[in-house]
């Protein structure tokens, strides 16, 4: 008898001995970070739970059920805590009590045995329904991880879906934003929202080109392709273009060209030009007359692309066989380094699409960020889409920026440049760029009054002459990278008198969505200067105000506090907390400084250049974005041993000290992540949101991605939980009353629902993309097709050199 109540005795022991182990550990660290926290300001929750718990830790050892108890003032009071602190939001509970709802159930079902051998009763029915009640929570919360936590929900009535008006249906998608003015909507609806589950592979085309090195330094497929006709125009991360037919797949011609640089190997997109067609002049008065395209009517490359490529070259190549135009600079090329000075590879790069405006090719150019205050400059220029000779240059560090260059002259060094997408308007013959910081993005104490004028603005030139019509700016002396990165969509815009107006709109990364009048460059919606924190950088320019527009939803980029810090976990919760706590920290326009802040959404965050969709039947506007935000450090250097960086995006986003040569300081920078490698604040990481433009609100807003192909270390969960992950790449809207997006670090192509956000469909893609899809109707096999190019997601290790077709089988009828 005595031997057979030995062995419980010493499993019990055991077992309360591994038990106490877990709690001990689970308090030590919560005891020794909570009171690093509580030394910062922070929470006390860490410390008196960690304290609690490592007593029950210890009452575990002694095997008394006291340990139960206590144990169980923790997990009341973290339940309390938990809905105090964050409220009844999904994730941020998750991480908060999912751990200690598990060391809670293997406290209770220890506690009979713990209370029999203290000669009490077990209380064993008590304990293993109060058991069984949290694992069911476990399990309901588990089964909850996989559907979406919407931050902003639909009402759920579905706006009606209009059918084309055949006048006005889409024939070709032959400008990157499929409009001239960049709206990304398809006039287009034999698939809709009511079929969309039906779409299937019509086909798929492989490039050649797979992109590789996806730390960031290296190659990336990010393009928009084009159709005209039944034929697909694709360009590769190496500025390979290819044709390729709509309705196949199968290849028509392919030019290689096979541009290398050290960095940011891509192609976004291409331009497109047909002499053929009448020339578009413009309607507003005082606009200037398009030049006439000098081409005779038998010459070749009446059909031509045009492309910028990343080591600085302008080509043009027919459309019909993909030989080079001749004609056009120098046997198709023209050099782009020319009037630039000292512009190594990689300082000075094009990676997007240039503007076709009337017949003047306008392309701008991506400048290094934070490598050193001697850079090439930003220059702006037009030229002749027949001949390639220079139209017009717009120099933003000229006080005369249309001023020719003399022999032997460069364009002013180092200036704001413009390196997104640009759009164009032919009833203003006006060219629209979103323009980024002078060099060195950090430290603006020798910027001058050009810079402060033209840096992070929306600056319309006239297409033809170059000559500034107005500018306005989204950030006074940018210090955080809050270039403009995306290209300023068109649009008529609904006043509250019923009337619209013409109007440029574009997202930033500060997560503001401005809206300007298309002809004055006034703000039409509300906009306000509000004070701004100042930093101890000697001779700086801080300003005392920034821009806000708040007329606008703002998206992404709210002021976050110590309860906005996450993890997957209550530990790694904490650490970023006490990293939060640790860091100065003023809200969006934190300064730069020799201190560690935190900016947020940080130059990575907000809105990228994938772009926005509009869809003009319901004025809807789609806008995706992602919220990284990262720490930042000036670190005092001797300027005189300053080396300089490679200006790659691994460099702009973190790994070690980076100086910035020609100033007096280097800088660290890295994302503001987890030890898990998790963004610290609470999800979701990147949304898609639909906004009335009527009433300037979010009609819905919706996490899009999972952690399927992605997760700690690096390492895919092959969970689909739609935690809502950061995005890059754009949307399409189409007439059907859908929303296509595959610009998520999962390998998904989806389609949403444009009235209520709900997911309608998706299609597994055999790497991620960051490309935008397009849709378009073949004139051949009469069908409508959605295509996206699919070469591999940011962070992503793995890649390839797709592009797919998706339509409907023919037994679908619309």
């Amino acid at each position: 008898m005595a031997e057979n109540s030995a062995r419980p005795c010493k499993g019990l022991s055991i077992w309360s001995v591994l038990v106490g182990l877990v709690l001990l550990v689970t308090g030590l660290f919560f005891a020794i970070g909570g009171g690093k926290l509580v030394s910062l300001g922070g929470s006390w929750y860490f410390l008196i739970a960690g304290i609690v718990t490592v007593i029950s830790a210890i009452q575990f050892f002694r095997r008394k059920s006291s340990a139960v108890t206590l144990f169980l003032l923790v997990f009341v009071g973290t339940l309390i805590w938990a809905l105090a602190d964050a409220g009844l939001q999904f994730w941020p509970l998750v991480s908060r009590l999912m751990v200690p709802a598990g060391l809670m159930i293997l406290a209770f079902v220890t506690w009979p045995a713990l209370r029999k051998r203290e000669g009490k009763s077990s209380l064993a029915k008590v304990s293993y329904i109060l058991s069984a009640v949290l694992a069911v929570g476990m399990v309901a919360t588990f089964v909850q991880m996989f559907q979406p936590h919407d931050p902003v929900t639909a009402d759920g009535k579905e706006l009606p879906l209009v059918p084309v008006d055949k006048a006005h249906e889409q024939k070709d998608w032959d400008h990157y934003g499929n409009t001239a003015g960049g709206n990304r909507f398809v006039a287009l609806d034999q698939i809709t929202r009511d079929n969309v589950k039906d779409l299937q592979v019509a086909w798929t085309f492989h490039t050649g080109d797979v992109p590789i090195s996806p730390g960031g330094n290296g190659a990336e497929d990010q393009e928009t392709p084009l159709q005209v006709g039944n034929t697909l125009y694709l360009c590769t991360p190496h500025n390979n273009i290819i044709a390729v037919a709509a309705d196949t797949g199968k290849q028509i011609w392919k030019r290689e060209i096979n541009a290398q640089a050290q960095v940011w190997n891509r192609c976004r997109g291409l331009a497109y030009f047909d002499a053929t067609k009448p020339l578009q002049q413009p309607t507003i008065p005082g606009s200037s007359p398009v030049p006439a395209a000098d081409l005779a009517p038998g010459a070749t490359c009446q059909r031509r692309l045009i492309m910028n490529t990343i080591n600085a070259q302008l080509i043009e190549v027919n459309a019909d066989n993909g030989e080079f135009c001749e004609d056009f600079g120098d046997h198709g090329v023209v050099d782009l380094k020319q009037g630039l000075g000292k512009a190594p590879d990689p300082q000075y790069q094009l990676t997007s699409p240039p503007a076709m405006a009337g017949t003047t090719v306008v392309v701008g150019g991506r400048v290094a960020d934070n490598v050193q205050t001697d850079m090439p400059g930003g220059v702006l220029r037009g030229f002749d889409v027949i001949t390639g000779k220079q139209r017009w240059a717009f120099d933003p560090g000229n006080v005369d920026p249309n001023a020719v260059l003399m022999p032997g002259q460069d364009y002013t060094r180092s200036t704001p440049n413009s390196w997104a997408p640009m759009s164009y308007d032919p009833n203003m013959n006006t060219v629209f760029l979103p323009m980024g910081s002078p060099s060195v993005d950090l430290w603006g104490a020798n910027r001058t009054r050009l810079d402060h004028k033209y840096g992070a603005s929306v600056l319309a030139l006239d297409a033809t002459t170059g000559k500034e019509k107005w500018v306005y700016q989204t950030v006074h002396n940018d210090l955080w990278d809050f270039d403009l990165p995306m290209q300023p969509s068109l649009v008529d815009f609904p006043m509250e008198d019923g009337t619209t107006k013409p109007a440029v709109v574009i997202g930033a990364k500060t997560g503001m969505i401005w809206v300007l009048d298309r002809l004055t460059g006034k703000p039409l919606t509300k906009v306000e200067e509000l004070p701004m924190p100042q930093g101890h950088i000697p001779n700086e320019q801080y300003t005392q105000t920034q821009p806000h527009s708040v007329g606008m939803p703002q998206i992404g980029n709210q002021t976050l506090t110590e309860s906005d810090m996450w993890g997957a976990t209550p530990f790694d919760q904490l650490i970023c907390r006490i990293s939060f706590k640790s860091m100065r920290y003023n809200g969006l326009f934190t300064v730069p400084d020799t201190d560690t802040s935190l900016s947020f959404p940080g130059s990575l965050g907000g809105m990228n250049w994938g772009g926005i969709s509009f869809d003009p039947t319901h004025q809807y506007m789609f806008v995706n974005d992602m919220r990284l935000g990262l720490w930042v450090k000036m670190i005092p250097q001797d300027n005189s041993k300053a080396a300089t960086s490679n200006g790659g995006e691994s460099v702009n986003t973190g790994m070690g000290a980076v100086p910035l040569k020609g100033t007096p300081y280097g800088v660290v920078k890295d994302r503001f992540m987890s030890p898990l490698g998790i963004p610290c604040q609470a999800p979701p990481f990147g949304t898609m949101s639909a906004i009335d433009m009527k009433t300037r609100k979010i009609v819905w807003q919706v996490p899009v991605g999972t952690v399927q192909d992605t997760g700690p270390f690096g390492i895919k969960m092959h969970a689909q939980m739609p935690i809502g992950m950061p995005t890059l790449g754009g949307s399409l809207a189409t007439q059907g009353g859908l929303v296509f997006f595959a610009g998520t670090q999962d390998y998904y192509l989806r389609a949403f629902d444009s009235s209520t956000g709900k997911e309608v469909w998706k299609a597994r893609l055999p790497v991620g993309s960051q490309g935008g899809p397009i849709s378009y109707v073949s004139p051949t096999t009469g069908k409508q097709y959605i295509l996206i190019s699919a070469g591999g997601a940011r962070q992503s290790p793995d890649r390839g050199d797709y592009v797919i077709a998706y339509a409907l089988p023919d037994s679908v009828k619309k």
